[in-house]
């Protein structure tokens, strides 16, 4: 099956064309083509994303990426055919006008590429940037009478391990390396953990979802974003955060093993100066609070001035903080289900130091498999979208007859 993946839900704008076969828990996929912009630079000087900004940019380059796709695909064909656009068409981009008008001089004029179904993020995420997905999707399913599948970008996220290595599929010799293709074997226990979530999801059967916990606040992404403004760093701050914590974290391994005249009692002291709580590590549920954790690091900063040492060492205390009650959370969880797959996704997952603290939980659980996605997965792209699509079709073939109405919704949950 070739499916046309799209995903804007918040400031990624991405396209991709798969082609899938096989068990829906463990299928056989090969992207075809990929393209992704990401506006992190636009929306950087505003500290955060701008709805409608987003929605203006995916509406510029929505296009340019599906044209881009095609061609590496080599499904880019001209026709010398001049193709009416349809009332209905017209309908369904009204209020993209930039996109309409893109669409009209480049998708109404090529062949129609061998696609049997398009996937497309429905929610969560920021509204406007959804609907402009939506209707693009909606407007090639119109033009190509191809079917349109609606996806939960969360599910995206959980399926997303499934997928082991992006860079391979452009080596001339993909084709003769034999990698083990991965399988997610029910029951599952899932982290995701981005910037608009922080969710402990258990699934028994495919896409049937129970959330045992989730953040009553901030979700750690945000977090991570917040701690960040009040360091004075960049925007998105999960990365520079991540930066500052490793370089005190190796600073602080050299002084430590070239010290011997340092007392325990003075280490202690320095490190007493910077100790942050962990919100809600030892509650009797698995939901998470992570406002109070940025708090306390304001309490700290709120009018002093830090040197760059300091920032090193608030860097690094909050980031262990997080990973602290990430970990011991998902193990309690653990403990308390019957699994046998342990997911651990969502963009907060390309933190190194999160990564490697469930693969030690991992080591503690030999009986169940740890999946992490790939650091390229980790983020929003349109290849998990895909991914999820298929799996959602293959479990439910009668999505590929008939046109269901899709709308953008922005508070959308996993679900049973």
């Amino acid at each position: 099956m070739i499916i046309l993946s799209i995903e804007t839900s918040c400031d990624e704008t991405a396209v991709s064309l798969l082609q899938i076969s096989g068990s829906p828990t463990s299928p056989k996929i090969k992207i075809l083509g990929n393209a992704l912009y990401s506006q992190v630079k636009i929306h950087e000087k505003y500290g955060g994303v701008y709805p409608n900004l987003a929605k203006r940019e995916h509406q510029k380059n929505l296009i340019p990426l599906l044209k881009k796709v095609l061609k590496e695909s080599g499904s880019f064909e001209p026709t010398t055919r001049n193709q009416r656009p349809t009332n209905k068409l017209q309908k369904i981009l009204e209020r993209e006008a930039e996109l309409l008008e893109q669409f009209l001089n480049f998708v109404l004029k090529i062949k129609k590429p061998r696609i049997d179904a398009i996937a497309v993020t429905e929610g969560p995420g920021l509204e406007p940037a959804l609907w402009v997905g939506i209707n693009f999707a909606r407007a090639l399913g119109e033009v190509w009478n191809v079917p349109v599948v609606p996806v939960n970008h969360m599910e995206g996220h959980f399926m997303s391990v499934l997928w082991t290595d992006i860079a391979d599929q452009r080596r001339k010799n993909a084709d003769k390396r034999r990698k083990k293709k991965r399988r997610i074997n029910y029951p599952v226990l899932a982290l995701l953990i981005s910037g608009g979530h922080t969710e402990l999801v258990y699934s028994k059967i495919p896409h049937k979802y129970r959330i045992l916990g989730e953040t009553r606040d901030d979700a750690v992404g945000e977090a991570f974003d917040k701690v960040a403004r009040l360091l004075g760093l960049p925007y998105p701050g999960g990365p520079a955060i991540s930066r500052l914590a490793e370089q005190a974290r190796n600073k602080a391994q050299i002084r430590d093993s070239k010290s011997q005249t340092r007392s325990k009692s003075e280490i202690r002291k320095e490190h007493a100066r910077f100790v942050l709580p962990r919100p809600m590590l030892n509650s009797p549920d698995y939901d998470f609070s992570f406002s109070g954790l940025k708090t306390a690091v304001l309490y700290l900063t709120e009018g002093k001035k830090l040197s760059a040492k300091d920032m090193g060492k608030i860097a690094r205390e909050f980031e262990d903080a997080v990973t602290e009650v990430l970990v011991k959370k998902t193990a309690k969880a653990l403990a308390s289900q019957k699994v046998k797959t342990l997911i651990i996704a969502g963009g907060v997952v390309a933190n190194k130091t999160i990564r490697k603290s469930f693969q030690k939980l991992a080591l503690q659980n030999p009986k169940i498999k740890l999946y992490i996605p790939t650091r390229a997965l980790s983020t929003d792209n349109s290849i998990m979208i895909g991914i999820a699509g298929y799996a959602r079709i293959k479990s439910n073939p009668k999505l590929l007859g008939g046109r269901k109405s899709i709308r953008a919704q922005g508070k959308l949950r996993l679900s049973g």
